[in-house]
């Protein structure tokens, strides 16, 4: 798909991402600045971008963290440029400080962010609603549906940021950044928007007395917003029963209505323009409405507006949705539940299910990948503190290694919290180790996570002599959202060479205490690690070793694995089924007719660590034709 996001081609019709047709609506836009931190599901708009940020003659960058990003937009947009700032919901919380700054003092050339929220938190640790965040800082909120109107709102989000002076915030959810549909292509402008001199009483300051301009800038918009082309209704004049859609709810109620022959039993009301809510068009409608469903993901963020708007004209409707239970509190709308939901709102007979959504998947536990480094680090954890007098107490952080809270880990930490968070959790507990807590204090975080917000947490600890042990867990890659890089990888998003920031220096200025082990060097992590933990203060082990998923990519000399089954001991190793349960690695699978280990050759990517930790001995590593 990328020749779509540089040939001009317009009108050509394409089946693009969601993700894809952001990229392309940028382009059209005539974007100067783009920037972000890699977060699922919106991860790979950035990675488009640098691609092609060299030919389209505009600046893309992976940044340190989200603040950094949105930070980066703002001043951008003091010289009149336009600027794209892509987070997912957790990122957009991040910045919650710079949001609301910049939405006092406004900005000049156009800002949007494009937050992409994630229901029922498939590659998250929440399902936070990002809407909410629009309301609070008072700009404005567009949510598309389509992919085509996720193409056609970006420059038409540029184009109101300028009008208005205010950020502009289009929410996506995984359905619309992940999902296909056909976009026809706009013209591409000859060269980016123009950027101008920043001059001497241009001002973008932040101060009590500009919260005035704020509201009115909020006025502004929703004036706009009352004929938006993004709002628009289809059903009977004066429908009774009124349904209300954002985003992914009008393709689910649409399909839900043609199956169930609803069309003419209710109307259907679509708002892509979510704050400020346009209140004229919509009271047009509610006005004639005696019940009211309300589809959106995932809070009742409409449904309790749209109930405040009537009773403020005092308007007796019954309202359904989120709040009471007309359709599930938490997780993302689907076809079958809308349907259900529209069929007792309407009336209508719902057909009975398919056969298929009455059988139930087996359940998948997530875990690591096959040769993640990340397994023998929590796996030698778990050894050395189970030999402590007291149970140690591990807090996690966000990244891959967060499964290793779940089976995949053995249930390795005991908390976590937010990103960057981890080192701040155990900064307290390590001060409590002076005051009777009489346990080992250990945290960890990956490297992309140490650039983007571990080192104050690192000051704070280090002034503060805290007894605890930070491990860096460094595999080289922002793993868990793609492989983009980050400050230690030495490349940027346009795909420039730079000098990789060393961590280990990084935190000896800081006046930590650093060591550096392999985690598949087994014996010797053990050593050093036991070591760490007995020593005073706030120490440091790095484990480097790269992800595994990158390392298998590069391999030149293929390594077997496999299991001699006259040596594997099968139930009688002392853990039931040791290497598929307790070690876990997709690798290593479990022979249920022989009652014995084996390795799966299309898993396995042959880093040999199984065998390092195999109780019996059975597992052997080889140099072969075979991996």
């Amino acid at each position: 798909m990328e020749w779509t996001m540089t040939a001009s081609a317009p009108g050509q019709v394409c089946l693009m991402q969601g993700n894809e047709a952001i990229v392309r609506g940028a382009v059209e836009a005539g974007i100067n600045f783009a920037a972000s931190y890699p977060g699922s599901p919106s991860s790979q708009v950035l990675g488009m971008l640098g691609k092609i940020a060299r030919e389209r003659n505009f600046y893309a960058e992976w940044s340190t963290n989200e603040v950094c990003a949105l930070e980066a937009c703002i001043g951008a947009s003091l010289a009149g440029a336009r600027s794209l700032c892509i987070v997912k919901q957790n990122g957009l919380l991040c910045t919650a400080d710079s949001l609301h700054c910049a939405a006092q003092h406004g900005v000049k050339g156009g800002l949007v962010i494009v937050t992409s929220d994630d229901p029922s938190a498939h590659s998250s640790t929440n399902e936070f609603d990002s809407r909410w965040q629009a309301e609070s800082a008072s700009v404005a909120l567009l949510e598309p549906t389509t992919m085509q109107e996720t193409k056609d709102i970006v420059p038409y989000a540029f184009q109101l940021s300028e009008r208005t002076g205010q950020i502009v915030i289009v929410r996506l959810t995984t359905r619309v950044c992940h999902g296909r549909g056909i976009v026809r292509l706009g013209e591409l402008p000859e060269r980016p928007h123009p950027i101008q001199k920043v001059r001497e009483w241009d001002r973008l300051v932040c101060v009590s007395y500009l919260h005035t301009p704020m509201l009115e800038r909020l006025e502004a918009l929703r004036s706009e917003f009352e004929r938006c082309a993004y709002n628009h209704y289809a059903g009977p004049e004066n429908a009774e029963k009124l349904i209300v859609a954002g985003g992914t709810g009008r393709l689910y109620a649409q399909e839900a209505m043609q199956r169930l022959g609803a069309e003419n039993k209710a109307g259907l009301l679509t708002l892509g323009t979510l704050w400020p809510l346009p209140e004229s068009y919509i009271l047009g409608f509610l006005k004639s409405a005696r019940e009211v469903l309300i589809l959106e993901e995932v809070d009742p963020f409409l449904e309790e507006h749209l109930e405040a708007l009537a009773g403020k004209h005092r308007l007796s409707i019954a309202f359904r949705g989120r709040d009471d239970g007309a359709l599930p509190k938490i997780g993302e709308l689907d076809p079958d539940n809308v349907s259900a939901a529209i069929a007792a709102f309407t009336g209508a007979d719902l057909p009975e299910k398919r056969i298929s959504s009455h059988l139930e998947l087996p359940q998948r536990d997530m875990t690591f990948c096959a040769g993640c480094p990340h397994r023998a680090t929590f796996h030698i954890l778990k050894r050395v503190l189970r030999q402590e007098k007291n149970p140690g107490v591990v807090i996690g952080d966000i990244g891959c290694y967060i499964m290793s809270g779940q089976f995949a880990g053995q249930y390795a930490f005991q908390a976590v919290n937010c990103m960057g968070s981890g080192i701040n959790l155990a900064e307290a507990l390590g001060q409590l180790t002076r005051y009777g807590l009489d346990q080992k204090v250990v945290t960890v975080c990956g490297d992309s996570t140490f650039f983007h917000t571990i080192m104050p947490g690192v000051v704070n600890a280090v002034y503060h002599k805290a007894n605890m042990l930070l491990m860096v867990l460094d595999n080289s890659a922002t793993a868990m959202t793609g492989f983009q890089p980050h400050p230690g990888t030495g490349i940027t998003a346009m795909g420039d060479p730079a000098e990789p920031m060393n961590i280990q220096r990084i935190l000896e200025a800081m006046g930590c205490k650093v060591e550096v082990a392999d985690p598949f060097d087994v014996v010797e992590t053990e050593k050093t690690l036991k070591r760490l933990l007995q020593e005073e203060g706030m120490n440091v082990l790095i484990l480097r070793q790269p992800c595994a998923t990158l390392t298998a990519k590069k391999q030149k000399k293929p390594v077997r694995v496999w299991v001699d089954q006259d040596v594997c001991l099968g139930d009688g190793c002392g853990c039931d089924k040791y290497c598929s349960r307790v070690w876990g690695c997709p690798g290593n699978t479990w022979d249920f007719k022989n009652g014995k280990a084996q390795i799966d050759p299309v898993t396995c990517v042959g880093c040999g660590v199984c065998a390092k930790f195999c109780p019996s001995g059975a597992i052997h590593v080889e140099s072969g034709e075979e991996t």
